[in-house]
């Protein structure tokens, strides 16, 4: 057994200093009454937690949040935290990931904040309950992959250490399936009944190649409408301008680009249809919180 996971074995048991950001750790617990963890020096890493029966409590900073089944409590880095099972419950079992979120999380998450770093994303009558779970499962086994320590590595196998790139990177995308499904999944619009098709077809065309020369004539002769026909419809329908529309889903696609190659800042900006470098880092700035090279590096992330 490594040095590094059992100390972090005996982190997650007993909530001794957190584990280094670097590293993604997860874990599955069911604890009984009487479990508490105190982190008075809070955690370089975010902590994710989802709850799938009883109850537990959270607090950081001055804040306390209650966590049901169904429930994601997120809890950024620097604030003094400390959770365990709600007193008068008969126990709390959940899911925890200790990691460094990807930047682009935030914009997902941060409409939940409830103060102190807190995001708490509580359960939803659409939220597909059976794929979160799936998702925490198959980020414990990809933790676990080559060229991590492995399941003998760690005494408990309810817990799994990342360290080789490709284990992180699965496990990483396990989780952002699950931010996706619960926080930003929630927070999209029910389809307006009669949205126009070719509203919709739009749209479809703007996820599906977002740095391709879009302009309003050019989307409009898809659909065989008039620009000033399609401008309007789209608005009133979509809430949104074409393109503005438009330069959502590019910056969504560099964000994507920065994360997962290495490709220079303004080849990223060129390829997600941004033909001026020094137009794309302003607005990526408005929209993100931060230049494109800080969101590469990892952050610091706005509101953590």
């Amino acid at each position: 057994m490594s040095v590094t996971a059992d100390r972090l074995s005996r982190t997650a048991a007993q909530g001794t200093p957190a584990p280094p950001p670097g590293l993604v750790v997860v874990g599955r617990f069911d604890e009984a009454p009487g479990y508490d963890i105190n982190r008075p020096q809070g955690s370089d890493s975010w902590l994710f937690t989802w709850t799938t029966a009883g109850q537990g409590r959270l607090r950081q900073g001055v804040t306390t949040v209650r966590a049901g089944a169904g429930d994601l409590v997120v809890l950024a880095p620097g604030v003094p935290h400390g959770y365990g099972v709600e007193p008068g419950a008969r126990h709390w079992r959940f899911w925890w990931v200790h990691c460094r979120a990807r930047p682009s999380w935030l914009p997902w998450l941060s409409p939940y904040g409830t103060g102190d770093g807190v995001h708490v994303v509580a359960s939803a009558p659409a939220t597909p309950h059976d794929r979160v779970e799936a998702a925490f499962h198959r980020m414990l086994v990809d933790a676990r992959g080559p060229g991590a320590d492995g399941p003998s590595a760690v005494p408990d196998d309810r817990i799994a250490v990342a360290h080789d790139t490709a284990a992180r990177e699965l496990a990483l995308c396990a989780l952002e399936e699950v931010v996706l499904l619960t926080a930003a999944g929630a927070r999209q619009p029910t389809p307006r009944p009669g949205l126009d098709p070719r509203v919709r077809r739009v749209q479809e065309i703007l996820a599906a190649d977002p740095g391709a020369a879009h302009s309003v004539d050019s989307l409009a002769a898809q659909v065989s409408l008039s620009p000033s026909r399609l401008a309007h419809l789209f608005t009133r329908q979509v809430g949104e301008s074409p393109m503005r529309a438009l330069r959502e889903a590019r910056l969504r696609h560099a964000a994507r680009l920065l994360e997962g190659t290495g490709l220079p800042v303004e080849r990223v900006a060129a390829a997600s249809g941004f033909v001026s470098p020094f137009h794309f880092h302003r607005v990526f700035r408005e929209r993100f919180g931060m230049t494109p090279g800080v969101y590469r590096a990892g952050g610091p992330m706005v509101g953590a």
